[in-house]
């Protein structure tokens, strides 16, 4: 779609700190927690891991009897993120076995609870015993979808229940997430195993500390607000945290559409875990996909350095009014000098112009003038890219505390960003 628009930033609306929300993955760490090298994850500013051993031995789990491997990585894999400063989520179903490498005896078949009892037995005492107090417990992946949850809805909310139960139980202060679902909470079909979902935990007392969903695609706003309006229509509490745990499909993974999903996440105050498309040994590397091996080394994907750009954003974060396709993140940091700003499309290009407002409260304007930045992150159809390529680099005159800085948008998969500094600086700080 060709469009053109007006991105406006409003330095003056300070939102607090960065909270670099959308730097999550679903897998992508190797099975014993050691590659890739930790720097990637540092210099994105690396916030969560979501985990659990999947397609490790196929079949495998605790249904196919190879549960220890699983668990084994999992642990590995937890140590490693709680290292690198992130926040670790397990995934029981994939510990279990309902990972796609099998069709997998599910928990309540035939009405026998004894098989998923003695796996909850074991998976809270091994957790236990690792001092793994602090994990997030992802209850099951795609409750809504055939290939991990074939089975009736109400078969699943038992499960649900017992499992609820049994973590708090053994882990007072675990924080539980769910429900996972592959069906946006804003569409037809989503909506109402939703509202079947939530009357059963509000009925029974197991509702999560944290409400999740995929948007593969979707929209993390349109979606937030859906979930915010059918918890209020029940009087249950809106102030829990949401966590889009996948998001991005296959195709959306790429610069330009990675930008306006960072964007609308941090819109929509929402966690998020970029989405693996990766299968075998492949899911337990490249960071989700943010990354390739050619010979052993690893090479970054445009996507990465868009990431970096994000993790390099400091300060505080500042009002953005997103054009028709066209969303960001905007920061300042004063004592940095410079402010940063990050561009995403969700399919739209043209010549995008980002109007600056109240540049007097930020620390880049010198003597009426400001250095505008912007730079292109190529997607290069997938492949490995050297870095962010300079589009121009200009003094721009501030007038009435305003500037404006235009962005030719080419190419919908690239994503771009502006970044202001003062005229005298001798150096790029991006």
């Amino acid at each position: 779609m060709t469009s053109s628009g007006t991105v406006t930033v409003d330095f003056s609306v300070a939102k607090g700190a960065p909270a670099y929300r959308a730097s999550g993955t679903l897998y992508g760490m190797a099975e014993d927690g050691s590659l890739p090298p930790e720097h990637f994850y540092r210099d994105i500013k690396w916030t969560f891991m979501r985990a659990g051993g999947a397609q490790l031995d196929s079949p495998g789990g605790w249904v196919a009897g190879t549960y220890d491997r699983r668990w084994n990585s999992t642990l590995a894999q937890y140590r490693s993120t709680k290292a690198l400063g992130g926040t670790f989520v397990v995934l029981p179903h994939d510990l279990w076995g309902a990972d796609g490498t099998t069709s997998p005896t599910l928990p309540g078949d035939d009405g026998d609870w004894s098989r998923f009892d003695a796996f909850y037995d074991r998976l809270l005492a091994d957790a236990k015993a690792a001092g793994l107090t602090d994990l997030q417990w992802d209850i099951w992946n795609e409750p809504d979808h055939p290939s991990f949850w074939d089975r009736p809805q109400a078969q699943y909310l038992e499960m649900w229940t017992r499992a609820h139960r049994r973590i708090r139980a053994a882990l007072p202060g675990a924080v539980i997430v769910g429900a996972s679902t592959a069906g946006r909470p804003s569409a037809d079909r989503g909506g109402p195993w939703w509202d079947t979902y939530l009357d059963h935990v509000k009925a029974h007392d197991v509702a999560p500390d944290v409400y999740s969903w995929h948007d593969l695609p979707g929209d993390p706003v349109a979606d937030a607000a859906a979930v915010r309006s059918r918890l209020a229509a029940r009087s249950m509490a809106t102030s829990r945290p949401f966590q889009v745990n996948e998001y991005a499909a296959d195709a959306e993974q790429n610069p330009g559409r990675g930008g306006w999903y960072i964007a609308r996440l941090e819109r929509a105050g929402a966690d998020g875990m970029r989405a693996n498309w990766a299968w075998g040994a492949d899911l337990h590397d490249g960071a989700a996909h943010l990354l390739t091996r050619t010979g052993g080394r690893y090479l970054p994907l445009g996507e990465w350095f868009l990431y970096r750009y994000y993790g390099s954003q400091t300060g505080v974060v500042v009002d953005l009014t997103p054009g028709t396709h066209t969303d960001g993140v905007a920061t300042k940091d004063d004592a940095a000098r410079h402010a940063k700003i990050l561009l995403g499309s969700d399919g739209g290009t043209g010549e995008i112009t980002v109007a600056l407002h109240r540049l007097d409260t930020t620390s880049v304007v010198e003597h009426g003038r400001v250095r505008a930045i912007v730079r292109r992150i190529p997607y290069n159809g997938g492949g490995p890219v050297a870095g962010p390529v300079t589009v121009s680099d200009r003094i721009l005159p501030v007038r009435d505390d305003s500037a404006s800085v235009s962005v030719p948008w080419t190419d919908a998969a690239d994503g771009y960003t502006v970044t202001l500094l003062p005229p005298s600086a001798s150096a790029d700080t991006a």
